[in-house]
């Protein structure tokens, strides 16, 4: 039985009357959707039952955020746009229009669910902190923090005068203020990751400004608003500072330190436990609920201040991130940005208030200055145009964190709902707009233009040879080691290996990039890559004058780490690049892992280098010893072969392969394939081929074999019969050739990035165990 009842609350200091209407029992869960059909019941509505509803709702909001997105992403806009737009298709005004308001949603609703995208907020801000290196903020640059302080006081000092203008209306502008001029570093993240600029020149300098202009905003952000409440109440804005000191107190003295020890009690490389995990979760949920007790306007501030007292990075912070990232920016926080829409009550603009217009004139006047100052800062220190005027926009966006102040001052009823109108428009024009021209104007592969292609078959053969060596996990390292020891440095041909360890970004924002021959170590990222330093500086020792060693570290999420190793490869003037390739086996030739990061990372390398490539297919048996100085290991001999078809990556192959020679502890056999139907024609390509066999053919060193072959299969079987003769076997990709010696062979290609032959050698079908090193020239693109 369904009893209702109202209550009448009667006004206090001014507020309107409110009739509240509910059933008894509450109508929780149905009886499902069929028994509507089935007419079992009478007047049964299924979604009159509140878990139905909510869970239609919520699939209809993300059902209606990823149809929006579907279409704007063509044009670069990012989801949370999308997410906003299904918020407001489903707010009120919307709704009544079509007539099916209350048949789909109420108010009470709309409550039950915003607070479900409360949680999901609470977690990305605190999750935010968690992520932040507060350490970051001392080692920026002087550019970063130029541009940094100057984003946030140019934009404050204009605004001053506009803000002190008082209205009866509503709060005066020294209360929004703040929201025009503020820079929140989550939200130009979430941009440059949209962006895939973040490891880019122009993304590592707008992450610094960033983090310099993020605290100085809640900096002012605190001292405007406190400065608001002493002039209306000042023992209230007394009671506001002990309030803060002491959480801030609380926070240091006794969360860092528990956040400390959960940390030191997890063994190194383990994961925190779930206790420790579930410890975190407790203090942030209590302090949810204590902040709504005080002062519920600094919550988003506190909730920024406890995700700092989380260690970053593992083993905590780390932790806290892969375990609740997915769950809250793929659930919670879509809702929350679907009924922060939602809580609107009008969409016409005929309703806009003086107070609307003046600060519309406001957040103009902010994004303008700001805007201006960031722009011509950057022109007079000589950047590009372009450049400056995309970083200028950057410091401009709004985004999540922006509408969370919004959306928690509209229901404390600290502004109006045509103000909170306007403020979410802002969101959406700034997060709308500004992706859209940053890509216009920015285009990161402006850095290759001019830079001359680098080709081994252009290199002199007495000449420096750089090296891009990268590294994932410490099983690659004894693998570029044996490589770069067979490929025989010499003092009269020395080579640079420029080592790069990439590290996957995890539970941290800011991604990172370390020269370890800086003075100023940073001990941080030496911890990382301790083993890979020290390995190759040994290396290095064992070939003094003829090897040098540069170590780098490079923390960025995966599907960007191809921009670093573009860029130290430019900067270095490299001419080769080796990569892992993404499987790993055991010494038995069973397989032991498989990353297909690692793989995605590999074909990005391949289109985008500004060098050759090579990816080296390590079986483990690489028996040149490369950290013994024993006579016995001293006398070892390498037997390497080179399968040489024909084209630009074969060439490039054979020259890598002919530095070897140089040591007479390696042997080198080159494996000519000759296609049966060679009629003897000659063009650019085979004088090309000629030319860089007429040294082969007569060397004293090498051990020349021709084999004509009719078709892919005798090459298949030629293959096959010297696979187990060698250790090491050097193959041009030679992507898209199609040739007589490898015909009918490419449909059974298993990994395209290596090539027919190389994905052939890499094959378990396979009956030798041989390492594979598969070259590629640089493409012109």
């Amino acid at each position: 039985m369904f009893i209702g009842r109202g209550q009448n609350i009667r006004p206090i200091n001014g507020s309107v009357s409110i009739t509240a209407c509910i059933n008894l029992p509450p109508e929780v869960n149905s009886a499902g959707l069929l028994t509507q059909f089935e007419g079992g019941v009478k007047d049964y509505k299924w979604l009159d039952y509140t878990t139905p509803r909510i869970m239609f709702l919520i699939a209809t909001m993300l059902t209606i955020s990823q149809a929006f997105h579907s279409v704007l992403k063509r044009f670069g806009i990012p989801i949370f746009i999308s997410q906003i737009f299904a918020g407001l298709l489903l707010s009120r005004p919307v709704l009544q229009v079509i007539k099916v308001a209350d048949k789909i949603i109420t108010p009470e609703h709309v409550q039950l669910i915003g607070s479900m995208g409360n949680v999901g907020i609470a977690f990305f801000i605190f999750q935010s902190g968690v992520k932040m290196d507060i350490s970051m903020v001392a080692k920026v640059g002087r550019k970063a923090w130029y541009i940094g302080i100057l984003s946030v006081i140019a934009p404050l000092v204009a605004l001053i005068p506009g803000s002190m203008v008082p209205s009866s209306e509503g709060p005066t502008g020294l209360f929004i203020t703040p929201l025009y001029y503020m820079t929140a570093y989550p939200v130009i993240f979430c941009l440059l990751t949209h962006l895939k600029i973040l490891n880019s020149e122009l993304g590592r300098l707008a992450q610094s400004s960033a983090i310099v202009a993020d605290f100085l905003s809640y900096a002012t952000m605190l001292f405007l608003t406190l400065s608001q409440v002493a002039y209306s109440s000042p023992p209230k804005a007394i009671q506001l500072c002990v309030y803060i000191l002491t959480f801030i107190v609380i926070v240091m003295v006794v969360v860092r330190p528990a956040m400390l020890l959960i940390a030191r009690m997890t063994p190194e490389g383990k994961e925190v436990s779930r206790t420790g995990l579930y410890v975190v979760v407790l203090i942030l949920l209590l302090f949810l609920s204590f902040a709504r007790l005080f002062y519920s306007e600094f919550t988003v501030l506190g909730l920024y201040i406890l995700g700092l007292a989380v260690p970053h990075g593992p083993p905590l912070g780390s932790a806290l991130v892969n375990k609740f990232d997915t769950m809250i920016s793929g659930f919670f926080l879509p809702i929350f940005v679907a009924t922060s829409a939602m809580r609107l009550h009008d969409l016409s603009l005929h309703t806009f208030t003086s107070l609307i217009w003046h600060n519309i004139a406001l957040a103009g006047l902010a994004a303008l200055v700001k805007f201006g100052a960031c722009a011509l800062l950057l022109l007079y220190w000589k950047m590009h145009r372009n450049d400056a005027m995309a970083l200028a926009l950057i410091m401009n966006i709004k985004g999540i964190v922006e509408m969370a102040f919004y959306t928690f001052a509209s229901d404390g009823r600290y502004v109006s709902p045509n103000m909170f109108r306007f403020m979410l428009g802002v969101v959406i024009v700034t997060g709308s707009v500004v992706p859209i021209l940053v890509r216009k104007l920015y285009d990161p592969s402006r850095k290759y233009a001019g830079y001359q292609i680098k080709k081994l078959v252009d290199c002199k053969p007495e000449s420096e040879l750089q090296i891009v060596s990268c590294i994932h996990v410490p099983s690659n390292i004894i693998s570029a080691i044996n490589l770069l020891s067979i490929s025989s440095p010499t003092n009269e041909s020395p080579i640079v290996v420029n080592v790069l360890h990439l590290v996957k970004l995890n539970g941290q924002a800011t991604s990172i990039f370390v020269s370890h021959q800086s003075k100023n170590k940073n001990i941080y990222t030496y911890c990382y890559s301790e083993n890979v330093i020290l390995s190759f500086k040994k290396f290095g020792g064992l070939h003094w004058g003829a090897a040098s060693i540069n170590a780098f570290t490079a923390i960025s999420p995966p599907d960007l780490m191809h921009d670093d190793i573009c860029t130290l490869a430019l900067d270095k003037l490299a001419s080769l690049v080796i990569l892992p390739f993404h499987r790993t086996w055991f010494i038995d030739g069973s397989l032991e892992s498989e990353d297909q990061t690692v793989r995605n990372l590999n074909l990005c390398v391949l289109e985008k280098a500004p060098c050759s490539v090579g990816i080296l297919i390590d079986h483990g048996n690489l028996k040149r010893p490369v950290t013994h100085t024993d006579s016995s290991s001293a006398e070892s001999l390498s037997n390497v072969a080179m399968l040489f078809i024909g084209g630009n990556d074969d060439r490039e192959a054979l020259t890598f392969a002919k530095r070897m020679v140089r040591d007479n502890k390696v042997r080198l056999t080159v494996v000519h394939f000759i296609a049966a139907t060679d009629n003897g024609d000659v063009d650019w390509e085979t004088i090309l081929d000629s030319e860089v066999l007429r040294g082969v053919k007569n060397s004293e060193y090498i051990r020349y074999v021709q084999h004509v072959v009719k078709d892919g299969a005798e090459t298949v079987k030629i293959v096959h019969s010297i696979v187990s003769e060698f250790e090491l076997i050097i193959v041009g990709r030679r992507y898209n050739l199609d040739s007589p010696q490898t015909s009918c062979l490419k449909q059974w290609s298993e990994f395209p990035e290596l090539g027919i032959l190389g994905d052939l050698l890499a094959s378990k079908d396979l009956g030798g165990k041989c390492s594979v090193l598969v070259m590629q020239q640089q493409r012109k693109n």
